[in-house]
């Protein structure tokens, strides 16, 4: 089944550095992807700017067969809805930008007690961000934020690990003002939307990313099988959301995620490649 990676783009690799430990650090992902024939990968770290590991990466270990992106994760350790780290990371080539993760109120309330696989050891507790007003609607700096992000339509709009009630703001928000590319980030972890939400995201342009828990067990409380029996092909991607500590290869991951659904949900290999190549191209513009 190797022969089916040619090509792909995983969007979604926690490689290091990082104050993270991960399984793999980018020059290690770029050997696996140039061995697997990858198209290209985008690092994203919750802490710090890619960019800089993914540009210094490709120059000096690429072979121009593979691209690497980076992008940048609004937490609290780069001041949160920071227009002008985003524009930094914009100029610098960044193709994402995400909504908190490991900031998120969300994300807190829901690892009490828990170990988060991809949290670092920093001293400083994380300060709780819930950015819904009021009456539901997004806080000014996220429409701030969102009005940049229309004006530059080849970066991706991530939405991180907010609630449900957030992402369906910020979805809702960011196709009003004209974002072109949304990506709901594992909406059924931590996110913990419904069924009824996702196909609603999709319907509304955004892309719906199916990615690590949803292809283990226990599966989450929206599985695998009704995302892809509900949601267009169209609106879906694959990747692996992978590179923890422990996790193992990115590349082994997305093999075990094929077979899955292959021979668990009878997806065809043409089903599979829109998913994992084009329509990950088309977002990144490659």
């Amino acid at each position: 089944m190797d022969h089916i990676l040619e090509g792909v783009v995983d969007l979604h690799i926690h490689a290091g550095p990082s104050v993270a430990e991960r399984s793999v650090d980018v020059a290690e992902m770029l050997k696996l992807a140039k061995e697997a024939k990858y198209k290209a990968f985008v690092v994203k770290d919750h802490y710090f700017p890619t960019t800089f590991g993914t540009i210094i990466s490709e120059k000096h270990l690429g072979n121009n067969t593979v691209k690497v992106f980076g992008g940048l994760c609004l937490n609290n350790s780069v001041g949160l809805f920071n227009l002008n780290a985003v524009d930094a990371a914009y100029n610098m080539g960044a193709k994402f930008v995400c909504m908190p993760t490991v900031s998120s109120k969300q994300h807190i309330d829901s690892h009490q007690g828990k170990h988060f696989a991809g949290a670092g050891n920093n001293t400083i507790p994380e300060k709780p961000v819930y950015y819904l007003n009021d009456r539901g609607e997004v806080i000014p700096e996220v429409k701030e934020l969102l009005a940049y992000l229309a004006t530059k339509p080849d970066l991706i709009l991530y939405t991180g690990h907010g609630s449900a009630q957030e992402v369906d703001a910020l979805v809702r928000q960011a196709v009003k003002v004209g974002v072109k590319k949304i990506l709901v980030n594992h909406p059924f972890f931590t996110v913990n939307a419904s069924i009824e939400q996702i196909i609603e995201w999709s319907k509304l342009g955004a892309f719906i990313e199916l990615c690590g828990s949803v292809f283990r067990k226990p599966e989450p409380v929206v599985s695998l099988g009704e995302i892809l029996k509900n949601v267009s092909l169209n609106q879906l991607v694959l990747d692996t959301d992978s590179g923890q500590k422990g996790a193992g290869s990115p590349v082994e991951r997305l093999l075990k995620n094929i077979e899955i659904l292959s021979k668990e949900h009878e997806l065809s290999e043409k089903a599979i490649c829109k998913m994992m190549k084009e329509t990950p191209s088309m977002l990144l513009g490659i």
